[in-house]
């Protein structure tokens, strides 16, 4: 399981155990003519990833995590794991979640992390 995620150039050791990625081609603009065809100008292909993490026992780790993610920041740079061993990118998060694994007295423990990490700019653009 890798271990390796960066916000803000502070990594965070925590397992990732889930992470998808997406490539999305965003348009100026799109139209299609009276006979049918579509005629697009691509502005580029933006690269979004969802993670699920496990915090692992450290609650100190997850909490300082939490913190980060959802601090009230309009983007973030972000490293996550890829096929060429890590990615940077600025990005904004949406739809963070995670569930109570287990609660005995004060002690809270969390688990299946999700986050979407939303490029802000395009990874690859049109020649």
């Amino acid at each position: 399981m890798p271990k390796l995620l960066i916000i803000d150039s502070t990594t965070y050791d925590i397992g990732v155990t889930s992470l998808k990625r997406s490539a999305d081609f965003l348009d100026k603009m799109a139209e299609r003519t009276a006979d049918g065809n579509l005629t697009r100008e691509l502005i580029g292909v933006y690269f979004n990833y969802e993670l699920t993490l496990d915090p692992g026992a450290d609650m100190t780790e997850y909490a300082a995590l939490w913190a980060a993610l959802t601090e009230p920041v309009e983007f973030h740079s972000v490293t996550v794991p890829d096929e060429d061993g890590d990615y940077t990118f600025t990005a904004y998060f949406s739809n963070v979640t995670d569930e109570l694994r287990k609660a005995k007295g004060s002690v809270r423990s969390f688990k299946n992390l999700t986050v979407n990490f939303i490029a802000k700019s395009p990874a690859r653009t049109p020649a």
